[in-house]
């Protein structure tokens, strides 16, 4: 069934492929696409609060390459089944279950005719769950990291503060509550851009919010308690695991404030081969950066998918 697909705001390719695909659980999730050249298909596996438009000009940008590309709004963000007490909470029951997503992902990709999946993109949260269907056997041959959320960046003082609170909600029953010291609108909607720990790009700023007041459906806030949570515990696991043995490349902003940099560095570090580029001065999001940041990011990709 065909799902909608806001392309007023989206920069993305001709050509939209848009559907509703239903994950083995019943949950619905979007799934967009869109064929290019002979190269295969880039996933696009995006972090947490995104959606499908955000990263049109990625699509773009892959499709001008000679690939096509398929990107998922993961369950409980954009436009695919939400959960918790509030639409506007990003929750999960458990980060396995995002699994089930990319199963659903897959069949799209027969159904609708896809080349073979070549590449992955993984930004943030969809590094964590990029990361772990690499160890379930995801049949890409290289991948493209983001700022993984492989680690949550909290200062010395709150990390004992966010193990408490998460222990303590499951016993009050209130897993299900918005974190602490986060809100319910999205994080672009309620803090100017200066000051912003996205990007130093103001264009790509006022684009997120044009695109969240433009389709409020779209927007989603903080997450629960128990997101955050099983967003630990699952980052620690993968954190211990081997590297897998895919061809890697991994960006990572010096000036990273929303997941952990020693946590990539740890991962990255076994990765034997992997890159770990440090991009000077850029924030979260590296693939929505300053120009000169993206060009540099850009010329990097093209030549690690080229090799």
């Amino acid at each position: 069934m065909n799902a909608p697909f806001h392309k007023s705001v989206a920069r993305a390719p001709k050509g939209t492929i848009c559907k509703w695909m239903v994950c083995s659980d019943g949950k619905r999730i979007r799934v967009a696409g869109w064929k290019g050249g002979d190269k295969g298909t880039v996933l696009l596996f995006q972090g947490r609060t995104e959606y499908i438009e955000k990263y049109g000009a990625v699509a773009t940008r892959f499709v001008e390459m000679g690939y096509s590309v398929v990107a998922v709004d993961w369950r409980g963000q954009g436009l695919s089944d939400h959960f918790g007490a509030s639409r506007t909470i990003g929750h999960v029951d458990d980060f396995a279950d995002f699994q089930l997503d990319i199963a659903a992902v897959n069949e799209f990709i027969t159904e609708q005719g896809f080349p073979a999946p070549e590449a992955a993109l993984c930004h943030s949260m969809g590094g964590a769950i990029g990361l772990r269907a690499l160890h379930n056997g995801l049949p890409v041959k290289k991948v493209i990291f983001s700022a993984p959320m492989w680690g949550i960046y909290l200062s010395p003082m709150m990390k004992p503060v966010a193990s408490a609170v998460s222990s303590l909600s499951a016993a009050l029953g209130t897993t299900e509550k918005l974190a602490p010291t986060t809100t319910l609108q999205n994080y672009a909607m309620v803090q100017e851009f200066k000051g912003n720990t996205l990007t130093n790009n103001a264009d790509e700023y006022a684009m997120i919010r044009k695109q969240i007041s433009s389709f409020p459906d779209l927007e989603l806030g903080g997450p629960s308690v128990h997101w955050m949570r099983a967003a630990m515990e699952e980052t620690a696991t993968l954190c211990d695991m081997p590297a897998p043995k895919t061809d890697c490349l991994c960006f990572l902003g010096s000036n990273e404030q929303i997941v952990s940099k020693d946590a990539i560095r740890t991962v990255m570090n076994k990765w034997p081969n992997g890159e770990l580029v440090i991009l000077d001065n850029a924030q979260h999001e590296v693939m929505l950066e300053e120009d000169h940041i993206t060009a540099d990011v850009w010329k990097r990709i093209e030549s690690f998918l080229a090799d």
